[in-house]
């Protein structure tokens, strides 16, 4: 990780010409003063950062008490798979993805080219996240990181440490820190990064000099990409497979986590097949999906798992592979009409 630079005084400019430090909330309001704000100012103080800036930013963070409700709520915890197949899996947003690709091509096939990650996955994760940039959030980062960080208990230290990646990026980005909008967990542009993903996984793919996963698909195609090679995509290889079922299961076997790690050969050992093509040594959850209709059963492989680094849900994986499948078919019927 790059370390923090010399403090930025264009951006402090920016709080201070702004007044809302001052006027909206003052000082010794906001979070400036919470007891859990003086070590992460300490922190970033001994880094190199200007301690007067610093307590400005988080002086002017608003608590968002509907920002706590919602993470009460999270879609991957509430719903099953069909109900929440029924959220992204929709003609509209196939058809986006479509437009969004073509809008891209030359992006995604460098992206694609360089990084090993399928075009349509790239697609599907951004459809997925924002619907292709269209929602992005509205909550202000700084407000969303300080309300979890200082006042969500059950993963404060979490949020706290990806404030101080965010006051960290926002350095050196030479960013407005007060501008900067984002998903009510602080998850930020096309691609929805968390701003450790971002100083992480960004990357500039256009050779402006910039990382600019907001405004920028040339970018966010790049990012996402990035983020999936460094988390071990294997280009070529399946995401999923099927599964028969031979003989009576143990239940514990579904569901078990989201790494891989009973091999195909073991799986068949219990009584549980697929296809016969896959080398017996990979790697496989055994996953079971319900729906109105009834459950089903599939095979996570690494790809999967590589999904999930995303965002940890079998749900959410299964809605960006299923997404891409749709999103590359209807694709390749538009190039050929």
């Amino acid at each position: 990780m790059r370390k923090v630079l010399a403090p930025a005084m264009v951006t402090l400019a920016l709080v201070l010409q702004s007044g809302c430090a001052s006027t909206a909330t003052g000082m010794g309001t906001g979070y400036a003063n919470h007891p859990e704000a003086q070590p992460l100012i300490n922190d970033l103080v001994a880094e190199g950062m200007d301690r007067r800036y610093l307590e400005e930013l988080l002086g002017n963070a608003k608590r968002q008490d509907s920002i706590l409700k919602l993470m009460s709520r999270p879609a991957e915890k509430r719903l099953n798979w069909g109900e929440y197949r029924n959220i992204f899996i929709e003609q509209k947003r196939i058809d986006q993805g479509v437009q969004f690709w073509n809008e891209n091509a030359d992006a995604l096939a460098r992206a694609e080219r360089e990084f090993g990650v399928p075009a349509e996955i790239i697609v599907a994760i951004i459809g997925v996240e924002t619907r292709y940039g269209r929602i992005t959030g509205n909550y202000r980062v700084i407000d969303a990181l300080s309300t979890l960080g200082f006042d969500y208990p059950k993963r404060a230290e979490f949020f706290r440490g990806q404030l101080k990646e965010y006051l960290q990026l926002v350095q050196e980005e030479q960013l407005d820190p007060l501008a900067l909008k984002g998903s009510y967990a602080g998850a930020m542009g096309y691609g929805q990064f968390i701003p450790s993903s971002y100083r992480a996984y960004a990357v500039d793919f256009d050779g402006d000099h910039k990382r600019d996963i907001w405004n920028n698909t040339t970018d966010a195609i790049g990012s996402v990409a990035n983020y999936f090679a460094e988390h071990g995509w294997k280009q070529g290889e399946p995401v999923i497979t099927n599964v028969v079922i031979n003989k009576p299961a143990d239940p514990s076997w579904f569901n078990a986590g989201l790494t891989p790690e009973v091999s195909l050969a073991q799986w068949a050992e219990r009584g549980i097949s697929t296809r016969q093509d896959l080398p017996p040594a990979q790697l496989a959850t055994l996953m079971e999906f319900e729906t109105a209709d009834g459950d089903f059963y599939r095979f996570g492989l690494h790809n999967f798992y590589v999904i999930t680094r995303y965002n940890h849900s079998r749900l959410y994986a299964m809605a960006v592979y299923e997404l891409s499948q749709l999103i590359r078919e209807a694709h390749a019927g538009s190039a050929r009409g």
